[in-house]
């Protein structure tokens, strides 16, 4: 791992700052569906970049600049061969070269933009942050089969944040704050989370946390979505990971069958969580929700997503309003408490892996 430059493929000649960003990493640029008939532009970890979808339906990334005038690509037009830029109609490949200039025969050899590995997979565009030591990918992007195993039905969006990324996991790392936050949808009663059975683990580059909430009263969206008899014995798993962090939640009827059971049953919530850095205080939110229906399964599945967007509404609300007070207030100290060890343990492993790599 290396954190010092944010490097595309070659035709570069710019000199790069240092990021500030943990790089030689996967991180999601986007969504496959959203990848259509349009290029999409987006700041990325410091970096503006357009993505799309070229003639033969491989995804592509370029810098957003055309090295002609700098308008962004992402202003331009797709066509079979390409990207058009939409100011004199340069046309660029995948691979960033400039295979065709209106009016001329020659196109210049200095007539190209950088590019960058992407991987499509689940449903995920992956894009390759790789430093100066390592522009090549050094591993395959993660596999994320809920999404393409045919057990889960799903759906999914992108938010933009007004804070820095690290903030974002800290909120999906403590779900202690469902409680409190989320008394319309996820939440429950607060008491019972924040005495959850709780069990946090970690290696050098990621934390699992394990909370159990037994004989518990079910919230508004498992309600809505679920059959339950009564009270619920609930779960949530949650793994962090630098680029993205998985959420596994859900519950079954009190004392029907064992909750630490991988195999278990009943209801189920399976999100996917691509948290991207924009900039240092700003950051793209990937999420999506997977759910299980046992009857009916678009309408549970559109009350499951329905549900969720209205959570994590109330997230954005909470984490954008703490970084305005946390910018207001400068750096007056905060105290933790005990739900607080797997997000401090997440930033701990940013800290250690910055330090390591310069």
């Amino acid at each position: 791992m290396n954190s010092s430059l944010a490097t595309p493929l070659g035709n570069t000649t710019a000199p790069q700052e240092p990021s500030p960003f943990l790089l030689d990493q996967w991180y999601v640029g986007a969504w496959s569906w959203e990848l259509k008939d349009k290029p999409v532009g987006r700041t990325l970890l410091n970096q503006p970049v357009v993505l799309f979808r070229s003639g033969d339906g491989q995804v592509a990334a370029l810098e957003n600049r055309c090295c002609h005038r700098a308008l962004p690509l992402s202003d331009g037009t797709l066509e079979t061969d390409g990207l058009r830029c939409g100011y004199h109609g340069l046309l660029f490949n995948a691979a960033g070269n400039c295979i065709e200039v209106p009016g001329q025969a020659k196109v210049p050899s200095k007539a190209k933009v950088p590019a960058y590995h992407v991987r499509e997979q689940d449903s995920i565009v992956w894009i390759w942050f790789g430093s100066a030591a390592h522009p090549e990918p050094t591993c395959e992007p993660p596999i994320y089969l809920v999404h393409s195993s045919g057990k889960y039905l799903f759906e999914g969006d992108v938010y933009h944040y007004n804070a820095p990324y690290q903030l974002i996991h800290d909120n999906l790392l403590d779900l202690s704050h469902l409680g409190y936050v989320h008394l319309r949808t996820i939440g429950g009663n607060a008491r019972i989370h924040m005495n959850a059975d709780m069990n946090v683990e970690s290696n050098e580059r990621s934390v699992r946390v394990v909370r159990y909430m037994r004989d518990s009263v079910p919230p508004p969206t498992y309600t809505a979505a679920y059959p339950f008899k009564g009270n619920i014995d609930r779960w949530q798993e949650i793994e962090f990971h630098i680029s993205h962090l998985l959420i596994w939640t859900g519950a079954v009827d009190v004392g029907s069958e064992p909750i630490e059971n991988p195999d278990r049953g009943g209801f189920h919530m399976r999100g996917f969580h691509g948290v991207t850095p924009e900039t240092k205080t700003t950051s793209h939110y990937f999420w999506s929700m997977a759910t299980n229906p046992v009857s009916d399964p678009e309408a549970t599945k559109d009350k499951v997503v329905e549900q969720t967007i209205l959570t994590f509404d109330e997230d954005k609300v909470v984490i954008e309003s703490q970084y305005a007070n946390m910018c207001r207030f400068g750096s007056r100290p905060m105290v933790d408490i005990h739900v607080d060890a797997g997000a401090n343990r997440a930033r701990r492993i940013i800290e250690q892996l910055h330090n390591a790599n310069g």
